[in-house]
């Protein structure tokens, strides 16, 4: 009977073979997940027996590691802002970068008694269930669309789950506000004084990575140069943008100047382009401006 050293030796040496990044991380995750333990009590036990029973399961998930599926869809949650939430083939993975534009909104919110934030293209809720957990003083009025349904039923289980006063709206971008479905009830009232989006930006035919292809397409891909959902957008956002709301992206490393100069022919004000701790410029942030009607008509 092996010991977890010799197993956790194994599995890494599996998938270096097979060009699997963080091998060892991985080999790591899997062994903790199978276990039902942390790491502490793994780094403690190198030297117990692996039972044959958590071999078979651990085998299993190792071969579909080594093809390149997520380790968070093997693992079935991944940790964003210190918070554990549900991750599957319905959402995109959330990624570092993504925190980070959490961490630099919330440096931008105002802390006022019901503020009221949008995430669009929510995916698995990420943004907007942190922002409504980081804010849970000010009672902030949440609202998390998405143009999949699956993506949504994935957002409500991690609300659910971390008690998020959140709610979520079938749309496509704003068109559940602009041409409601006869018979659907209406979405929330109001304007947006924060509107933030991680929406697709990779450009159609670009190589991805065979993790990232695990991914669902819709999420990925916005046309030729990969803003054509991002231009849409930032059109549409603006007559639901309150006076001075802020409106902020995540987009790809080299399209965020881009991005920054349309929102600024657009009429957004104070534009600014934010970087990622690599010194990636991929965070093009503006405040909508005083009449928003002006600046959608010009558009």
């Amino acid at each position: 009977m092996k010991v977890i050293r010799e197993v956790l030796q194994g599995g890494t040496a599996y998938l270096e073979a097979r060009g699997i990044e963080g091998a060892r991380h991985s080999m790591q995750s899997l062994l903790v997940h199978v276990l039902g333990c942390n790491r502490t009590w793994l780094y403690l036990h190198y030297e117990d027996p692996l039972p044959e029973e958590k071999l078979e399961p651990l085998r299993a998930l190792l071969r579909r590691r080594g093809k390149g599926e997520p380790l968070q869809h093997l693992l079935g949650s991944t940790e964003f802002f210190r918070r554990e939430f549900r991750t599957d083939a319905r959402a995109l993975i959330p990624r570092p970068e993504t925190e980070e534009l959490v961490e630099l909104a919330l440096q931008r919110l105002p802390r006022r008694p019901g503020l009221r934030l949008l995430d669009m293209g929510c995916g698995s809720g990420v943004i907007g269930i942190t922002l409504a957990l980081e804010l849970a003083d000010c009672r902030p009025t949440v609202v998390m669309a998405d143009v999949s349904e699956a993506a949504l039923a994935l957002a409500l289980e991690n609300a659910t789950a971390l008690r998020a006063r959140v709610s979520t709206l079938h749309s496509d971008l704003f068109a559940a506000w602009d041409a409601p479905v006869e018979g659907s009830l209406p979405p929330a009232e109001g304007c947006f004084e924060a509107l933030l989006a991680n929406l697709p930006y990779v450009p159609e035919g670009e190589s991805v990575s065979v993790e990232v292809r695990h991914d669902p397409a819709g999420a990925l891909y916005g046309g030729a140069d990969g803003l054509d959902v991002v231009r849409r957008f930032l059109r549409e956002a603006l007559p639901h943008a309150a006076a001075g709301a802020l409106v902020m992206l995540e987009v790809g490393h080299d399209q965020g100047e881009t991005v920054r100069a349309l929102m600024e022919q657009l009429g957004y004000e104070r534009t600014e382009l934010l970087h990622d701790c690599s010194g990636k410029a991929r965070f093009p942030l503006g405040y909508a401006p005083s009449r928003s009607e002006e600046g959608a008509a010009d558009a």
